[in-house]
């Protein structure tokens, strides 16, 4: 199997996003940046603290309305995605035509969404109930095995996310349907784990470290000039600014291995 080379997506992503940056970073400052930083802005503070300290007794009750907000801003950001992806994928196509397109596929999207879910939920209630009937004859037993399930559950999430991370493409440019582009999207990455699990852990890396940075900077520098309350909405606008543009190379990035990965899996068919 040919190796899927990071060092080559990311030349070609440099050079595509100098060359299309006028179309890409208002898509993501729209529908990426503006929705995940207005629904930061609606957060209570008690949910906050959660979220950067979450503990299963103790989960603050959240507000009316707010896990609506929190599902509109995910389809907000899947469809901003999906429009950069159209964008990066076939050059030459208009931000209106990459709109279009990525409307078009939303169902789909949703779809391999939702099915996702009902696989792990699935998972989780099998767990569950073996916990209940090893309950019955150890509590010991049962807390033993419960870890290991519940340990055992959370790699498989955390597994399946990296087989998936090409989805997003394959969804945007096929026509595949909800359970085809998922079997589509997960045998692209056989054999590619690891490489792209590094790529990813860069890249959050990367975008928490300067993010933070920006934020504390221009946060310092808005309390200066506009008090305590200026100052925190400046430096989350620049940590939501930074974090849009490695977005924007990470997407590009990942549309440069999906089209390898392409180009292998069409070499192995010929083969």
């Amino acid at each position: 199997m040919a190796t899927m080379s990071i060092g080559k997506a990311w030349e070609e992503a440099v050079a595509f996003v100098a060359r299309e940056a006028s179309l890409l970073f208002p898509v993501v400052l729209l529908f990426v940046a503006l929705p995940g930083l207005i629904l930061q802005e609606m957060t209570p503070p008690e949910l906050q603290a959660w979220f950067a300290n979450p503990k299963a007794d103790a989960i603050p009750a959240m507000p009316p309305g707010f896990g609506l907000a929190m599902l509109l801003t995910i389809v907000l950001i899947w469809f901003g995605s999906l429009t950069l992806f159209a964008l990066a994928l076939r050059p030459g196509i208009s931000v209106g035509e990459a709109l279009r397109l990525s409307f078009a596929r939303m169902p789909v999207l949703l779809g391999t969404a939702l099915l996702v879910v009902l696989l792990i939920a699935g998972v989780v209630v099998a767990a569950v109930l073996v916990g209940v009937i090893l309950s019955l004859l150890s509590q010991t037993l049962a807390a033993t095995i419960g870890m290991v399930l519940g340990l055992g559950a959370a790699c498989m999430v955390f597994y399946a996310s990296i087989r998936l991370v090409l989805l997003n493409p394959v969804v945007i440019d096929s026509q595949a349907g909800v359970r085809e582009s998922l079997r589509r999207a997960w045998a692209l990455t056989r054999g590619h784990v690891l490489r792209l699990l590094g790529f990813l852990l860069i890249v959050m890396l990367l975008s928490t470290i300067v993010a933070s940075a920006a934020q504390l900077v221009v946060g310092l520098i808005g309390g200066l000039v506009a008090g305590p309350e200026g100052g925190r909405l400046a430096g989350s606008v620049a940590g939501a600014a930074v974090s849009s543009v490695v977005q924007v190379y990470m997407l590009v990035m990942l549309a440069r291995l999906y089209r390898q990965a392409e180009a292998h899996e069409g070499l192995n068919a010929a083969r």
